[in-house]
C-alpha cells in the first residue's frame, strides 16, 4: 500500500495540574520538511520530538504542534505551603511592628499569596516521557491516517492506468490499416503529380516516412510504463518520486504519440491519454 503524505492526528492527557494537547499535521512536499511548536517552559523536547518524527516519516511538510493548559487543582489536590506561611507571618510582624498601623492579613490574602497554596506538579522527566509517548501515539495515526488517504491515491492511479490501457488497446490494431490507406493517399498524389510512386528513391522516402510517423514503439513504451507504476503501487511504500518519474515518461510518450499522429483516431487517444495523464501527475504529487 502506497502511502500518502496528507495526514492529521491528534492525542490528549491529562496531567496533574495540567492538560497536553499534541496535533501532527502532514501535507505533501518535495522533501520531508518537519516544524515543532512548542510552548517556552518545553523547547528542551524539540529535538527529542524532531528526532522522533524524522525517524518515522520520509517525505511531507509535517507540523508537530504541543498545546498545554494549566488547569485548576482539585478539592483533593489542593496543599497549603506551611514553610511559605510562616516566612508570610513573620514578615507581617515586622510590617506591624514598625507600622503599628498597618491592617493584619487575611486569610484571604494569605491563601492567594503566590507560593502559598502548592499546586500540583510532575518531574520534568515524567513530563518528557508523557509528551514522547503522546507524540509516538498521534504518529501511529498520522500512519493510519496517511495509509488510508494512500488507499484512496492508488484507486485512483489504478483506475487511470486502466483508462491508459484501454486508449492503447483501442489503436493499435488500426496501426497497419493507418500506414496502408497513408500510403496509398501519398501514391495517389505523386501520381497526380506525374511521378512513380515505385521508383526506388520514392520508395526509400516512403519508408523513411512510415519510420517517422510508426507510433508502434511509443505504445509499446506507454504499455511498459503502465505496467511498471502497477508494479510500484503494489510494492507500496514511499513510492511517490518513482511514481512521479513514470507519469513523466508516460506524458512525454503521449505527446510524441499525438505529434506523429496521421489519423484523427489516433489524436483523439493522444488527447485523451494525456488528459488520464495529467490526473495521474497531480495524484502523485501527494504520493510520499
Amino acid at each position: 500500500m502506497i502511502l500518502s503524505m496528507t495526514g492529521f492526528a491528534a492525542e490528549a492527557a491529562e496531567l496533574p495540574g495540567l492538560s497536553l494537547t499534541i496535533e501532527l499535521r502532514s501535507v505533501n512536499h518535495r522533501f520531508l520538511d518537519v516544524t515543532v511548536k512548542l510552548p517556552d517552559e518545553f523547547r528542551h523536547l524539540e529535538p527529542v520530538l524532531r528526532e522522533r518524527l524524522t525517524g518515522e516519516l520520509k517525505r511531507g511538510k509535517v507540523e508537530c504542534r504541543v498545546a498545554v493548559n494549566r488547569t485548576s487543582p482539585g478539592a483533593a489536590t489542593l496543599a497549603v505551603d506551611a514553610a511559605r506561611v510562616e516566612q508570610l507571618a513573620n514578615a507581617a510582624m515586622l510590617v506591624q511592628r514598625t507600622i503599628p498601623s498597618a491592617a493584619p492579613l487575611s486569610v484571604n490574602e494569605i491563601l492567594r499569596w503566590p507560593g502559598v497554596m502548592a499546586e500540583p506538579s510532575i518531574p520534568p522527566d515524567e513530563l518528557t516521557a508523557k509528551v514522547t509517548a503522546l507524540v509516538d501515539q498521534a504518529l501511529t495515526d498520522l500512519a493510519a491516517s496517511r495509509r488510508r488517504e494512500g488507499a484512496k491515491v492508488q484507486a485512483v492511479l489504478a483506475a487511470s492506468c486502466d483508462g491508459i490501457e484501454a486508449q492503447v488497446v483501442r489503436v493499435t490494431p488500426r496501426i497497419p490499416a493507418i500506414h496502408a490507406a497513408f500510403n496509398e493517399k501519398l501514391a495517389l498524389r505523386l501520381r497526380e503529380a506525374g511521378l512513380d510512386p515505385n521508383e526506388d528513391r520514392l520508395k526509400q522516402e516512403f519508408a523513411v516516412f512510415a519510420t517517422k510517423i510508426d507510433v508502434a514503439e511509443e505504445l509499446s513504451r506507454l504499455t511498459t510504463h503502465v505496467a511498471e507504476v502497477r508494479r510500484v503501487l503494489a510494492a507500496g511504500g514511499s513510492a511517490g518520486k518513482r511514481l512521479d518519474f513514470l507519469a513523466q515518461e508516460l506524458h512525454r510518450e503521449a505527446n510524441t504519440l499525438g505529434s506523429k499522429s496521421v489519423d484523427a483516431e489516433i489524436s483523439q487517444a493522444a488527447l485523451e491519454l494525456k488528459v488520464l495523464i495529467e490526473q495521474m501527475r497531480e495524484q502523485v504529487q501527494n504520493v510520499e
